[in-house]
């Protein structure tokens, strides 16, 4: 069954033509979570933080990215499984490979090569990446989106990949890098999200013009060198917050009659912690809802933690974050009939988007059928003294590695396929070009 054709309710009334648009959307999503984690109460309790405010995280694990992991091979992951889904001729269809990442490895040479490449993917292709923090993915999805209803190449299908990893070594010095960044740690994870997005969104079909944006300069956190992060965290939320009601500010101007109580069955937020989020909805609901407490904590049960459940066992994924979220919405939500989700995608310094979209009974059954519990499952866990020597043999692959050999440091057994098909790893760095290896 395909997803619903009709105008989506709340559209604009009164724009013929949004009510005449063309379907468009997620036609379909896969995610991949790495081959490590890590229990990040254990990491707390070892790095002796208040352990009363890294409860407000409210994390359970991260992704931990191994020496022979990477960017690429994240994304891959990701992606295989949904094109070994796709027949011949619905492959040659993609016509647009993009990137979106803050984790790259070369200022120039898009990581989007490598994954055409690695795919097998059509060389008649726009191939390019795209960099803005954790909004990345968003931006991704959205200009896939407008390039599907373009209608310059119809029936073209566009393959987005969002991909991103910390192996989180701190900016030394600055009056920013207070003890509040480091909690950024316990939720700083590693993972990658793709997106096939067409005519057909099985999936998640976006709602045509329902988007609103808003951005500014500001500090709150960084990448100041390749490897390293800093930030401010008390910037970083009061940021947050601004724009998520701004950005939905501007979706009320574009969408007659939103409503943030009715007009959504869940919601998406991006989600640096689950600590932020809550606080975040809990903000919204009070300025647009004027509700009591108590009905605050039972609406953010029943409509946002549905959406947290992945991100509490991979981290924060960057720009893979927010489609991370939405694709936990799915998976855990109670869809009876096609269902509004709103999502909020925030990227540091900073750009923000609110914009909405249908799932159905379909797309969440396809959802579910991935089997991602499981994959999480199967992550070898990590113990403190494995965790604290791959974040030392982890400079073996720091940006502008020249020539290197990376394996998986002192654990055995953890590279390796699963029942699903062999995965891919990185094998070696030569004269700065990469090369990858699939184990089975």
């Amino acid at each position: 069954m395909a997803v619903r054709r009709d105008r989506p309710e709340g559209a604009r009334s009164g724009d013929r033509r949004n009510e005449n648009m063309m379907p468009v959307g997620i036609e379909a999503i896969n995610v991949f979570g790495g081959s490590a984690c890590l229990d990040v109460e254990r990491l707390a309790v070892h790095r002796q933080m208040d352990m009363d405010r890294f409860a407000n995280l409210l994390m359970k694990e991260k992704t931990v990215a191994l020496p022979n992991e990477d960017p690429v091979s994240f994304a891959i992951n990701a992606a295989k499984p949904v094109l070994d889904g796709l027949s011949p001729d619905e492959r040659a269809k993609i016509e647009m490979v993009i990137t979106c990442t803050e984790s790259a490895f070369d200022f120039g040479k898009s990581m989007s090569t490598y994954v055409q490449d690695l795919l097998e993917l059509p060389r008649r292709c726009r191939l390019f990446e795209l960099k803005n923090a954790c909004y990345s993915g968003t931006a991704g999805l959205q200009m896939a989106v407008n390039f599907v209803l373009s209608q310059t190449s119809p029936g073209a299908k566009a393959l987005v990949v969002a991909s991103d990893l910390s192996r989180f070594l701190m900016e030394e010095g600055g009056d920013a890098l207070t003890e509040d960044w480091s909690f950024a740690e316990p939720s700083s994870g590693a993972g990658a999200v793709a997106m096939l997005v067409s005519d057909t969104p099985y999936i998640f079909q976006v709602d045509v013009g329902a988007n609103g944006y808003y951005g500014f300069e500001v500090m709150d956190t960084c990448r100041p060198s390749a490897d390293t992060e800093a930030g401010d965290a008390d910037l970083s939320l009061l940021s947050y917050l601004e724009c998520c009601q701004q950005a939905f500010l501007a979706y009320q101007d574009r969408v007659e009659g939103a409503d943030y109580r009715a007009t959504f069955g869940y919601l998406a937020f991006h989600t640096p912690f689950g600590g932020m989020v809550k606080g975040a909805h809990r903000t919204m609901m009070r300025k647009f809802g004027k509700v009591a407490a108590k009905d605050i904590e039972a609406d953010f049960v029943r409509r946002v933690v549905p959406g947290l459940t992945h991100c509490q066992r991979l981290g924060n994924i960057m720009g893979a974050t927010l489609p991370l979220a939405l694709v936990s919405t799915i998976e855990h939500a109670e869809i009876e009939e096609a269902t509004r989700i709103g999502c909020f995608s925030y990227g540091s310094g900073c750009c923000s988007e609110f914009f909405s979209g249908v799932a159905t009974v379909d797309g969440q059954a396809r959802v579910r059928s991935l089997g991602l519990k499981d994959q999480f499952d199967q992550r070898y866990a990590l113990s403190m003294e494995e965790y604290e020597t791959l974040l030392r043999e982890s400079g073996v692959v720091k940006f502008g590695t020249r020539n290197a050999t990376p394996h998986a440091g002192t654990i055995s057994g953890v590279c390796k396929g699963t029942s699903a098909g062999p995965r891919l790893y990185l094998k070696a760095i030569r004269e700065f070009h990469r090369e990858y290896e699939w184990i089975a």
